[in-house]
């Protein structure tokens, strides 16, 4: 029996990529999964697919830059399995380009859904942990903000925001009511390129992870092994990307 059968897991971004991988594999380690994202018709299909192979899963039409929407989705864990271990904080856009390019609009999207979108998922998730005694945040960031590189400015920035966010709040959690677990990936086979505008960098993105990029099941494992440990233990970042990327 894995450690994570019989937890209740919320994701974000559950639709396709990191996010569906990660739903899948802990609905199959015995976890019942609550799939958050915009596309319905695609949550539908997962969760149906999920029930089918024997699991548990519910879907919850949400956009994160809507603080009820997270509220909802962690309502329908609490209503719909009794409780919330784990929140996935995996929705993000990518709208990279030279800051020069001066994409206002593009940067307070990122901003939107990539900082306020885990916030409110913080928001709507630490009341639940504090009633229950216990809980996990893990949320996707990106090698992009340890790494800083041309044309990846502001996306870096949102992701480091969001880093910091994570360890203020862990220093601020050492009672053992908290867990939290930033998750780095680097090239990974996802539809991220789809929300750049550029045609240009949206085409090298895509050229880059056609050539070199892993596999969102890679990063799934890695976020099951840290909701795995102990309760004592926590797994406060991971880095995973190709073993041939910069």
């Amino acid at each position: 029996m894995s450690a994570i059968t019989g937890k209740v897991v919320a994701v974000t971004g559950a639709s396709s990529g990191i996010g569906e991988a990660t739903a899948r594999l802990m609905a199959e380690r015995g976890a019942a999964v609550v799939l958050g994202a915009r596309r319905k018709d695609r949550l539908d299909e997962l969760a149906q697919d999920i029930r089918d192979r024997g699991g548990r899963a519910v879907a919850c039409a949400i956009d994160v830059t809507r603080r009820e929407d997270l509220e909802r989705l962690v309502d329908r864990a609490v209503t719909g399995f009794g409780r919330l271990d784990v929140l996935v904080g995996n929705a993000g856009i990518s709208k990279i380009g030279p800051v020069a390019d001066l994409d206002v609009d593009g940067w307070s999207a990122m901003i939107d859904v990539n900082v306020r979108g885990v916030l409110h998922g913080i928001a709507a998730a630490l009341p639940v942990f504090r009633r229950q005694g216990r809980g996990h945040l893990v949320t996707t960031v990106s090698t992009a903000g340890l790494k800083i590189t041309p044309i990846m400015a502001v996306y870096a920035g949102t992701k480091n925001a969001v880093r910091t966010i994570l360890e203020g709040l862990r220093q601020e959690s050492t009672d053992g009511m908290l867990r939290t677990t930033s998750i780095s990936p680097g090239y990974v086979s996802t539809e991220l390129a789809d929300s750049i505008d550029d045609p240009a960098v949206r085409q090298v993105i895509r050229e880059n992870m056609a050539e070199f990029a892993i596999p969102p099941e890679a990063v799934a494992r890695a976020i099951a092994f840290a909701v795995e440990q102990p309760d004592d233990v926590e797994i406060g970042d991971i880095t995973i990307r190709p073993t041939v990327q910069d």
